[in-house]
C-alpha cells in the first residue's frame, strides 16, 4: 500500500488547527508557535512528497487514494496529483508558515478576535486548500471549493479593518453565487455521466473519458466557468476583490490572492477543458477577449489608484488576464507559462502584500501611497525588498514571472499573433504604475512624519527572504517547475485534441530550395 501522502497532508494542519484552537486564551505566543510548527511540518511532508514525485510517470494521477464516501450516488474520497496542481499545493504549503511569521503581530489578544482563532483559521485554510487541488472527484472538489469560504469569511469579517463586514458579505455572495452556477453544473453533468454509462459517477477519469453532446458540453461548461472565473477573479466579476484586499489582513490577502484566487483558473485547466473540451474550443475567442480586456482594465485602474492594498488587487486582476489568455490559447507554451504564471504570481503578491504590511505597521496602519515618501533612507532593507516585489510584479527578466509571462506571450503569438500583440502592450502599464508606487512611496526626501522608522527585524526578513530567493532562482533556474509542469500540459493538450500550431515561417533552408526549384 502506497503512503497516504494528500491526507496527510491534509490531517496535519486540521489537526494543528484543533490544538490552536484548544489553547487557553491567554496564551497567545503558543498559538502562534503551535501553528507555526504545523506548518512547517505541512511543508517538510510537501517537499518529502515532491521528491517521490516522478515526472516522467506514465499514470494520470499519482500518489492516487479512493475510498468510497456516499455509494449511492457515485461520490468518493478521491484525491490524487500531476504536475500542475503538485506545484500549486507547493504553493500553498510554502506561503502559510510564510504568512503566520510575517502575521506574527497581526492580531492582538482582546481585540475583534483571538489570537488563537486567526491563526487556527489559517491551518483550516491550508487544509482545504490542499484537498481542492488534490481531488479526482468532482465533487469532492466542489466541497473543498465551497468549505474554504467558511474560514476566509471569517479571516476578512472578523479581523479586517473597518469595512470589514461589507467586504466579507460581498466575498461570500459572489462567491456563493459562482458556486450555484457550479452545482447545477454538477447536477447536470451527474444525469449525463448516468445516461451514458448506466451509473451516474463524479469521478474526474470517467467523466474525461465520456463523449458529451457539444450543445449539452457549452452549456454544463458556462456553470463551472462562471464559478471560475468569479474565483479567479476574471473582468468583469471581479469586483469583490479590490474591497477583500483592502480591508483584510496582509496575509489573508497572501491566501486570498496568491493562493485561492488559483483555484479558478487551475479549475479551468482540469475541469473546464479537460470534461468539456469541445466547449472550451467554442468559447475560447470570448474568454480570450475577457482576458484581455482584464488586462488592460485592471492595469489602468491599478496605474490611477491612491491606496496600496486596491493597487494591488487590481494588479492582480491584470496578472489573471495573463494567465487565463495563457490556457484559452490552446498552446503548450500558454498553457504551461499560465502554470508558472501562478506559482510566480503567489509569490509576488506574497512580496508584495507583505512588505506594504510592514511599512502600514510603521505609520500607524495607513495603505495610502501619499502618507509616504523617501522610505529608503529610514529602511533601506524594507525597500529592498519592496523593489523586489515590484520588479517581480512587472516580469522583470531574472525573475520566475517574466518566465511565466513570456511563454503566455509566446504561446499566445504562436496562435493569434494580433491577441499577442496587443496583450503585449499591458506590460508597459504594469510597469508604470508599479515604477510610480516604487517612485512614491521609496525615494525622494523622507517624510517627515516618517522619521525614526525602524528598518525590518529578523523575524520580518526571514518571512521575505524565502520569497526572493524562490523568485530569483526560479528565474534562472526553472527547470525544476517546468520539468514537472511540462507532462501535465501534454495530457491536457492530448485530452482535449488540440496540438501546437505549425510555424509560419519558413527556414532559410526551405526558402532555398523553393527559390531553386
Amino acid at each position: 500500500m502506497n503512503y497516504p501522502w494528500l491526507t496527510t497532508l491534509m490531517v496535519v494542519p486540521l489537526v494543528g488547527s484543533i490544538i490552536v484552537a484548544l489553547l487557553p486564551r491567554g496564551r497567545a505566543l503558543l498559538a502562534k508557535q503551535v501553528a507555526l510548527i504545523f506548518s512547517i511540518a505541512t511543508l517538510v511532508i510537501t517537499i518529502l512528497m515532491a521528491l517521490n514525485f516522478s515526472a516522467d510517470s506514465t499514470e494520470r494521477f499519482q500518489f492516487v487514494e479512493s475510498h468510497s464516501w456516499i455509494p449511492a450516488f457515485g461520490i468518493s474520497y478521491a484525491v490524487g496529483i500531476d504536475g500542475i496542481s503538485l506545484v500549486l499545493i507547493a504553493l500553498a504549503a510554502t506561503l502559510v508558515p510564510i504568512v503566520i511569521l510575517a502575521g506574527w503581530n497581526d492580531v492582538d489578544e482582546g481585540s475583534r478576535g483571538s489570537v488563537k482563532g486567526y491563526f487556527a483559521l489559517i491551518l483550516v485554510l491550508e487544509a482545504l486548500m490542499i484537498g481542492v487541488f488534490a481531488a479526482t472527484d468532482v465533487f469532492l472538489f466542489y466541497v473543498f471549493f465551497e468549505v474554504m469560504l467558511i474560514p476566509t469569511y471569517f479571516m476578512i469579517g472578523r479581523f479586517g479593518g473597518p469595512q470589514r463586514s461589507y467586504a466579507a458579505v460581498k466575498f461570500l455572495i459572489y462567491s456563493l453565487v459562482g458556486g450555484l452556477f457550479m452545482l447545477a453544473a454538477l447536477i447536470g453533468l451527474y444525469v449525463v455521466s448516468a445516461q451514458m454509462t448506466g451509473t451516474g459517477t463524479f469521478d474526474f477519469g470517467v467523466l474525461v473519458g465520456l463523449d458529451i453532446d457539444p450543445d449539452v458540453q457549452k452549456l454544463l461548461f458556462l456553470g463551472f466557468f462562471l464559478a471560475f472565473a468569479i474565483k479567479a477573479p476574471l473582468w468583469p466579476f471581479h469586483t469583490w476583490l479590490p474591497d477583500a484586499a483592502a480591508e483584510a489582513k496582509p496575509g489573508t490577502s497572501v491566501l486570498l490572492i496568491g493562493v485561492l484566487d488559483k483555484v479558478g483558473t487551475f479549475g479551468m485547466i482540469r475541469y473546464c477543458l479537460e470534461i468539456f473540451p469541445d466547449a472550451s474550443q467554442f468559447y475560447a475567442p470570448i474568454v480570450i477577449a475577457l482576458a484581455v480586456i482584464g488586462i488592460f482594465y485592471g492595469a489602468l485602474i491599478a496605474l490611477r489608484q491612491h491606496d496600496m492594498k486596491r493597487l494591488f488587487a487590481f494588479s492582480s486582476m491584470s496578472h489573471f488576464g495573463f494567465i487565463t489568455l495563457g490556457i484559452f490559447v490552446f498552446t503548450s507554451q500558454g498553457q504551461s507559462g499560465s502554470v508558472v504564471y501562478m506559482v510566480a504570481h503567489g509569490l509576488s503578491t506574497a512580496a508584495l502584500f507583505l512588505t506594504a504590511g510592514f511599512l502600514m505597521a510603521r505609520a500607524h496602519g495607513s495603505s495610502l501611497i501619499s502618507d509616504y515618501q523617501g522610505v529608503n533612507k529610514a529602511a533601506p532593507v524594507l525597500a529592498g525588498f519592496f523593489l523586489i516585489a515590484a520588479l517581480s510584479s512587472l516580469a522583470l527578466p531574472g525573475l520566475v514571472s517574466f518566465v511565466g509571462e513570456f511563454l503566455v506571450l509566446l504561446g499566445a503569438f504562436e496562435r493569434y499573433m494580433w491577441v499577442g500583440a496587443i496583450a503585449t502592450l499591458g506590460i508597459v502599464i504594469t510597469a508604470a504604475y508599479v515604477l510610480r508606487l516604487y517612485q512614491k512611496t521609496m525615494t525622494g526626501p523622507l517624510k517627515p512624519s516618517l522619521e525614526g522608522m525602524p528598518d525590518l527585524r529578523g523575524r520580518e526578513v526571514t518571512a521575505l527572504v524565502p520569497i526572493a530567493a524562490l523568485s530569483i532562482v526560479l528565474g534562472f533556474f526553472p527547470a525544476p517547475l517546468l520539468n514537472v509542469i511540462n507532462p501535465a500540459v501534454d495530457q491536457v493538450m492530448s485530452i482535449v485534441g488540440t496540438t501546437d500550431p505549425e510555424p509560419t515561417i519558413q527556414s532559410h533552408a526551405s526558402v532555398s530550395e523553393g527559390s531553386e526549384q
